[in-house]
């Protein structure tokens, strides 16, 4: 790990530490740095569309052959069907053994009037998302589904174009991915000044309900944040060390940058352009595998949503003292497996999606305004779980591939 690497690991610690102090104690005067968090997220937005899009279509046109492309996306989207489930039976595995709904206080301390009135979202309309009626729009709007999808068979069909054409078209792709990776490693260097505005303005909104988030609520926090830890640090390790032949916790000490990151920011799809950066500059992994997997995996692969989304619907259903039976539980782990999938790679996401669990169970959806205080800090977490997760992904299709890298 090179000395530059080692100082940008410190500067987002020491941001952190930096920011959660500010926050508590720094009341109004937090305003002060709130701007460069937003600015930083504006940034990291700006070049996620066009990075993914030249990504996508320069990876799939480096892989020649069709066959080549669909046996990368049949390991890809197997790998993130598999990690998703597993993360899901972690979680309700735990919650069933720790029962923190239980005897948990009632009080609904905030309103879930928001989320009441959604009409829950169709599994199939996940799916149909994924053609865009106008690739325009979706590229305006920053619709990752469509992009990814359109990128595809773009970079598909470029292969199949006649040579003189072809050729100029993967240049001109090579060459907008060269410029956006040099726009990602400059914006990466404010990345603790981003996280110093970002955390301050969480920590100062949170302040006053901090006794509150210790109190009623612990038992269901300990339980995500140990179904999440056991799936990060165990189940996914594993699945590096026996399946991808590779070093699990090198490729961890590779990843400290975009995790912080993600932990900090909520959103997996502004930690891409430092994910997409430490998986091929630090763990070695080609951009052939990277600008394929990544923006895919950001979209659709969200191993610590779906448990998150299993154990809430789970505790909402003991808060309420519904004894959900084993079907019933079945139909939490398949609805909150095809829910992660069509979540957002933003902040407060997964809360939208237990709406449709919540509904395929017939639970109330009021039961949400239980959760709400404490969702922004398990939602840092779950997103690093996410990040991790893609990233892993990554290296295992790489080492499948027979590709050398550096874990």
């Amino acid at each position: 790990m090179s000395l530059l690497k080692m100082k940008l690991h410190w500067q987002i610690l020491i941001a952190l530490v930096v920011a959660v102090l500010f926050g508590y104690y720094g009341g109004e005067n937090v305003r002060y740095v709130a701007w460069m968090g937003e600015m930083f997220l504006r940034l990291l937005k700006m070049i996620i569309i066009p990075l993914i899009f030249s990504s996508i279509v320069s990876g799939v046109t480096s892989m020649g052959s069709g066959k080549s492309l669909g046996r990368l996306g049949i390991k890809t989207l197997s790998y993130y069907m598999l990690t998703s489930l597993l993360a899901i039976l972690t979680g309700l595995f735990l919650v069933n053994i720790l029962q923190p709904g239980v005897g948990a206080e009632m009080g609904l301390k905030e309103s879930a009037t928001a989320f009441e009135h959604q009409e829950p979202t169709q599994i199939s309309d996940i799916f149909m998302r994924m053609i865009p009626e106008n690739i325009f729009q979706s590229l305006f709007k920053g619709d990752i589904l469509s992009i990814i999808f359109f990128a595809v068979l773009f970079g598909f069909f470029i292969s199949a174009a006649k040579t003189k054409y072809q050729q100029t078209l993967v240049t001109f792709f090579d060459s907008i991915f060269d410029v956006m990776m040099k726009m990602t490693l400059f914006i990466i260097r404010f990345t603790p000044l981003g996280i110093l505005g970002i955390v301050a303005v969480e920590v100062s909104k949170n302040a006053d309900q901090l006794s509150q988030i210790a109190g009623s609520m612990a038992i269901y926090m300990i339980t995500v944040a140990l179904a999440l830890s056991i799936h990060a640090f165990v189940t996914l390790p594993v699945l590096v060390k026996f399946i991808g032949r590779a070093k699990p916790y090198t490729h961890l000490k590779n990843m400290i940058s975009p995790l912080l990151t993600a932990f900090s920011t909520s959103s997996s799809s502004a930690t891409l352009p430092l994910t997409i950066e430490a998986v091929e500059n630090d763990s070695g992994v080609s951009n052939k595998i990277t600008s394929f997997t990544l923006p895919l995996g950001a979209t659709i692969n969200m191993d610590g949503t779906a448990l998150y989304e299993c154990v809430a619907a789970m505790f909402i259903a003991q808060v309420y003292g519904i004894d959900l039976s084993f079907t019933q539980q079945v139909v939490v782990v398949v609805t909150a497996l095809l829910a992660s999938i069509g979540a957002a790679g933003i902040p407060m996401a997964g809360l939208v999606m237990i709406t449709i669990i919540l509904s395929a169970v017939h639970l109330p959806l009021e039961g949400v305004g239980l959760i709400l205080a404490v969702d922004r800090i398990l939602d840092m977490y779950r997103t690093s779980v996410n990040v991790w997760s893609d990233s892993c992904g990554a290296v295992i299709i790489a080492k499948s591939e027979g590709e050398k890298t550096n874990v």
